[in-house]
């Protein structure tokens, strides 16, 4: 056997001509792994909270959402904790799914005018994500989106503290936020190291509330995570299966899980694998990932309003068939390892129809998006340059990914 990666090009010249290709394009690609957050998983962690976050100082900002946290008693327990220590806390309610702008911006000045210490984020990966930008815009007062599109050089952060209560995007584990503009018609991401939470609190009771249509849409959002890294640039067996892992426990406890509500064990589980899905282990080797699919579901709930997940669910099988005839091979080796079969086609349909199963929306038609609307998708997916960091689009993709959703 050739003993070294230029054996390797002269044996396969002799012997395999397209190996030539695959050892030369497919190698692992040279990564960093940097992860600071310190997770605290399980029952009753929060309360250590008051004590971790008293740490960083004697007042903190309470950031949380719309109705959920004060209806189920997590705002109680998380400000009795934070009380408890000793804590000033400023209140920020009132963040939405698909986090806006605006109120990023009055999170912002409301921290800076209180000269914050810490930040304590209690919700799930929009008011997380909404957290980590007014993080990084309070100590120097600055514009939310100016942040957002990488205008300002950042040298510092207010520290973050999360407390997880819907197990999806994985924001609670990583430097990531989504935020969008509908002065700009945009909605992008944004990373940074300084957003990395400096604690994160997990416990799966904190879900436990969270009703069966968007523990589905968590579901389907970590998974398309993983898959996002699983179709990114670079070869690296290691973190396929990983992948593969992670996508499958999805799969076996999701379906238990929306049987069963309430379920601790369950709800744990899935917890978990939301949290690898997307805190950098499913990227070694495989330079950040795809994200295309992401990109393509963003301009969804921008024109829309829809949920994260259901915008996934829909646009995946789309992507994935638009890219039969280019990666064929690749989404056949996917559907081998989850599905047990041996086509692209067959990976496509298993896939689809677990996200059926699930009760998510496959189709554009299945959220009342008919064809008088594709026009104004295909517009602001071509505004936007709608596209993925390996899998490129084109404006034809486009026309053709919007044609495969309705």
């Amino acid at each position: 056997m050739p003993e070294n990666r230029n054996q390797i090009f002269h044996f396969c010249q002799k012997n395999f001509i397209f190996a030539v290709y695959l050892s030369i394009d497919q190698i692992m690609e040279n990564f960093t792994a940097y992860n600071p957050t310190k997770i605290h998983f399980g029952k009753r962690v929060t309360e250590k909270l008051g004590e971790v976050v008293r740490d960083y100082g004697n007042r903190t900002m309470l950031i949380y959402g719309k109705g959920s946290a004060v209806k189920y008693g997590y705002y109680d327990l998380i400000s009795q904790q934070l009380q408890s220590a000793g804590l000033e806390i400023i209140e920020f309610p009132g963040i939405k799914p698909n986090p806006i702008i605006e109120v990023v911006d009055q999170g912002i000045k409301i921290g800076s005018a209180n000269r914050v210490d810490s930040i304590v984020a209690l919700g799930g990966g929009s008011v997380i994500d909404s957290a980590k930008i007014i993080s990084l815009g309070i100590p120097g007062k600055y514009p939310g989106w100016d942040i957002m599109k990488g205008k300002i050089e950042l040298d510092r952060s207010v520290p973050l503290v999360t407390v997880l209560t819907l197990a999806a995007t994985g924001s609670e584990m990583n430097g990531a936020a989504v935020i969008q503009n509908h002065t700009t018609n945009e909605k992008i991401g944004y990373v940074n190291e300084l957003s990395f939470p400096k604690h994160s609190f997990l416990d799966p009771e904190f879900t436990l509330s969270v009703p069966r249509d968007y523990t589905a849409y968590g579901i389907v959002d970590l998974i398309a995570h993983a898959l996002e890294a699983y179709f990114g640039k670079g070869e690296a067996s290691l973190t396929d299966r990983f992948i593969v892992s992670i996508i499958k426990d999805a799969m076996h406890y999701g379906p238990l899980l929306l049987k069963e509500l309430d379920n601790y064990e369950y709800r744990a589980n899935i917890m978990l694998d939301a949290m690898c899905a997307l805190n950098g282990i499913t990227s070694y080797g495989r330079n950040r990932g795809d994200w295309g699919v992401h990109a393509i579901g963003h301009q969804l709930s921008l024109l829309y309003d829809m949920a994260h997940g259901a915008t996934l669910s829909i646009a995946y099988p789309a992507w994935l068939k638009l890219q039969t005839s280019r990666i064929g091979e690749r989404i056949t080796g996917l559907g081998k390892d989850l599905f047990g079969v041996s086509s692209a086609a067959a990976t496509i349909d298993h896939l689809t129809k677990f996200f059926v199963s699930l009760k998510c929306p496959v189709h554009l038609c299945d959220m009342g998006i008919d064809n008088d609307n594709k026009t104004e998708i295909v517009q602001i997916m071509n505004q936007n340059k709608v596209s993925g960091m390996n899998h490129l689009l084109s404006k034809k993709d486009h026309t053709t990914l919007v044609n495969l959703m309705m």
